[in-house]
């Protein structure tokens, strides 16, 4: 795997549009016990940029299952679907937070949620305990 070098502007950009938190699963990073990486949406190999509209703030967990995939299976259709976006997509259209559980509304969802496991007990045990000590807050 190539590293692409991302400027210290471009960071700083999507991190702060980010609000440093995960914009998959919404963990912030002041939470977590490593850094949240730069994620390409749309990975180079599928030729996506080292660009604003491109990038995005990821927890190492998210960022591990996504991946270079850029869609995964539905799984009350079984069809192949595009997983969410957040450069295209808005979060609160394809999830919603019940408690700590990321529920998916839609066919968008759903992929994401199966393929980054929002829902596994340890991601729920975790963002429990952050809701409750305020350091895990919706920010959509």
């Amino acid at each position: 795997m190539v590293t692409v070098y991302i400027s210290v502007d471009l960071r700083r950009l999507v991190y702060e549009r980010a609000q440093g938190c995960c914009e998959y699963c919404l963990l912030p990073e002041l939470a977590g016990f490593s850094v949240h990486q730069y994620d390409h949406i749309i990975a180079q190999k599928h030729g996506g940029t080292t660009s604003p509209k491109n990038l995005a703030l990821a927890c190492p967990f998210c960022n591990r299952r996504k991946g270079s995939d850029i869609a995964a299976i539905d799984s009350a259709t079984g069809k192949l679907v595009r997983l969410f976006d957040p450069r295209r997509n808005i979060w609160a259209a394809h999830f919603q937070l019940v408690d700590a559980q990321i529920v998916p509304l839609t066919r968008i969802g759903r992929a994401t949620t199966h393929l980054l496991q929002f829902n596994l007990p340890t991601r729920i045990e975790e963002r429990a305990l952050l809701m409750k000590t305020g350091l895990f807050k919706k920010l959509i």
